[in-house]
């Protein structure tokens, strides 16, 4: 369905309501013979009318309703589309011709309670003359900072609350999002004066921790599905999980396997390695969050190995979605590439 109608000189108000009524989900955009968009009909509108004693269509009709640019990302769309509580979205050109009615009827976007921190400090160094002047996190991937990119993602499965933890060019960041209100999420801060690590920083939290967090670095672009994440961790009774993501390296020369004496074994011509890698993503119970020390660098791998040391357990989710870490100026461009594919 396209949920549209074209307006004309003998189109009456009971054709808009018997046309309404025909698709079943309340919503109608008008539009003229050009495909130019003039409007939308709800059946709120409807009722509003009756109440007023309106039948003049042109008095009825929403001549300016929300609408969404079409050349945009879908993901945009749609987390536009979630933020301003409303099942259906115009999407129209730069000429306003209608293209698509984005609709997502039927599907309830759940809100969670867990916090987000994101490691929003880290100096880029690696990154060269990048990140002179500007945070890392705040490096543009298409038209918008990385960020922005990794807030609009936890957004997309429901989860709203985020601190930030900055260093490096702090005020940059804080200017940029403010208390996140203009980007439909709660946004607060932890300032560190001097580097804690990956999760030191975490006890500067002064807020009581109750549900399990999320702790993910700034500095990667993902499409892993959160709430997932999420269901896994609660699920293994672990009081940490991490992310995982299964890589592979090509040795570009034949390895050799010798014996003790120098006889060889066996050749492998350019043989490819696969592993596992920690993708930057965890979740952390309360116990686990107890463990970082006060005012100390510590990071999240040593987190995860004091835990194991104390024969708690902690779990590995395996992710197979898209999952770039952008540390070298070579994986900054290909962001930027793979979003300009995406979209």
């Amino acid at each position: 369905m396209n949920y549209t109608y074209v307006l004309n000189a003998d189109t009456s108000f009971k054709d808009l309501i018997r046309e309404l009524d025909g698709y079943g989900v309340g919503f109608l955009a008008v539009i003229d013979k050009h495909s130019k968009l003039i409007g939308i009909l709800t059946d709120g509108d409807i009722r509003r009318a009756v109440l007023n004693g309106k039948t003049d269509i042109h008095e009825i009709i929403n001549k300016e309703p929300e609408c969404f640019d079409a050349d945009a990302s879908r993901r945009d769309a749609v987390n536009h589309l979630k933020s301003i509580s409303c099942k259906q979205l115009p999407l129209i050109n730069a000429e306003g011709k209608l293209i698509e009615v984005l609709v997502l009827d039927g599907i309830q976007v759940a809100t969670y309670p867990n916090k987000v921190v994101i490691m929003a400090g880290g100096l880029g160094s690696r990154l060269g003359e990048l990140t002179e002047s500007t945070p890392k996190p705040m490096l543009l991937v298409g038209n918008k900072p990385m960020l922005e990119h990794l807030i609009e993602g936890f957004v997309e499965y429901g989860f709203r609350n985020f601190i930030l933890c900055v260093n490096h060019l702090s005020e940059i960041i804080e200017d940029y999002f403010g208390d996140g209100s203009e980007f439909g999420v709660n946004i607060s801060y932890t300032r560190e004066e001097k580097k804690l690590g990956t999760a030191g920083a975490l006890s500067l939290i002064e807020e009581k921790i109750t549900d399990p967090i999320f702790v993910v670095n700034a500095d990667i672009l993902t499409s892993v599905n959160y709430t997932h994440f999420l269901d896994f961790h609660m699920g293994s009774g672990a009081i940490a999980s991490m992310c995982i993501k299964e890589d592979s390296y090509q040795i570009p020369y034949a390895t050799i396997k010798t014996d003790e004496d120098g006889n060889i074994e066996l050749i492998e011509e350019k043989p490819l390695r696969k592993f596992s890698v920690n993708a930057g993503i965890y979740m952390l119970g309360s116990k686990a969050l107890d463990m970082v020390p006060k005012d100390k660098f510590y990071d999240m791998p040593t987190l995860f190995e004091d835990c194991m040391r104390q024969n708690l357990k902690v779990s590995g989710f395996h992710m197979s979605d898209y999952w770039l870490d952008i540390g070298q100026k070579d994986d900054y461009y290909k962001a930027n590439l793979d979003i300009n594919l995406k979209n």
